[in-house]
C-alpha cells in the first residue's frame, strides 16, 4: 500500500509539473502606459488592478519616463516602454501618446481609467471570438519553458513574433514629489522587459528558454504573440501568463 501511494504521488507531481501555467486562453490583452508623475493615472492603475486578477485578461504595466521632468523621477519606468507607446501611436497614424492610455489587443486605444471606453475595446478587437485566435501553452520543465504555439481560428496574419516579458506581480509605491505628492501607489504586472524568442509562421510552433531568463529577476513572465506592421506593433494574436500573475 505504501509503494502504491508512493507511485500515485510521484505521478500527481509530474502531471502538476507539466501542467500548463496558463490554463485558460484569454480574451485580451491590455496594456496600460502609465506614469508616477502623472495625476490622472491612478484610477487607471487601480482598474489595472481589477484588470490584473481577471483569468481571461492579460494586463500589463508599462510605466513611461516622459513625466520625469515634472519633479519625480518615476521609480520603474523604461525608456523602452516609451518607445513602445509612440510606436504604436506611429502604427495607428494618430500620433496620440498621452497617460493613461490603454492599448487593447495592440490595436485599439482607450482612456486607461475609462472602464466602459475599455470594456467596449475589447469586444470590438476580439470580433466576436471568446478568445484569442492562437492559443499558446505553457509549461515549465527541469528549468526551461516550453511555449506551444497552436493556431486555433483563422486569422489575417500568418507572421508573428514571440514575446517574453518579464513582470513584478504587484509593486507598491510612495510618492514623494511631482503631481502625486503624498500619495502610495499599487501597480500591478509591471513589465521590466521585452525580449523578442522567435518568428511564428502559422500553425503549429514550439519554443523553449531558460525559466530564470524569462523571469530576471521578476515574480512571472508574460508570452505574447504579436504581429508587426512596418516595424511597429500591431494586433496581438496570442498570449499567456505564467503561473501567480
Amino acid at each position: 500500500m505504501a509503494s502504491r501511494l508512493k507511485l500515485v504521488l510521484a505521478a500527481s507531481g509530474l502531471t502538476a509539473l507539466l501542467q500548463p501555467a496558463f490554463a485558460e486562453s484569454p480574451r485580451a490583452v491590455v496594456e496600460l502606459f502609465t506614469s508616477q508623475g502623472c495625476s490622472n493615472c491612478p484610477p487607471a492603475d487601480a482598474l489595472l488592478v481589477e484588470y490584473s486578477q481577471k483569468p481571461d485578461i492579460v494586463a500589463l504595466s508599462f510605466p513611461v519616463n516622459y513625466w520625469d521632468y515634472l519633479g519625480w523621477k518615476d521609480t520603474l519606468a523604461h525608456a523602452e516602454f516609451t518607445h513602445r507607446q509612440k510606436e504604436y501611436a506611429h502604427a495607428r497614424s494618430d500620433r496620440q501618446v498621452f497617460t493613461p492610455q490603454m492599448i487593447v489587443n495592440g490595436k485599439k486605444s482607450c482612456i486607461g481609467s475609462d472602464r466602459a471606453q475599455i470594456e467596449k475595446a475589447i469586444q470590438m478587437t476580439a470580433k466576436g471570438r471568446p478568445t484569442l485566435p492562437v492559443d499558446i501553452a505553457l509549461t515549465e520543465q527541469n528549468g526551461m519553458i516550453i511555449v506551444s504555439i497552436t493556431e486555433t481560428a483563422e486569422v489575417a496574419h500568418r507572421e508573428a513574433d514571440v514575446w517574453v516579458l518579464p513582470v513584478l506581480r504587484s509593486q507598491t509605491v510612495p510618492i514623494e514629489r511631482g503631481e502625486n505628492k503624498g500619495r502610495t501607489v499599487t501597480y500591478a504586472n509591471v513589465v521590466r522587459g521585452l525580449k523578442r524568442i522567435g518568428e511564428w509562421h502559422g500553425g503549429s510552433a514550439r519554443f523553449e528558454l531558460p525559466a530564470e531568463a524569462a523571469r530576471s529577476g521578476a515574480d512571472g513572465y508574460v508570452v505574447l504573440l504579436q504581429v508587426e506592421e512596418g516595424d511597429k506593433p500591431s494586433v496581438i494574436l496570442g498570449a499567456a501568463k505564467s503561473a501567480g500573475l
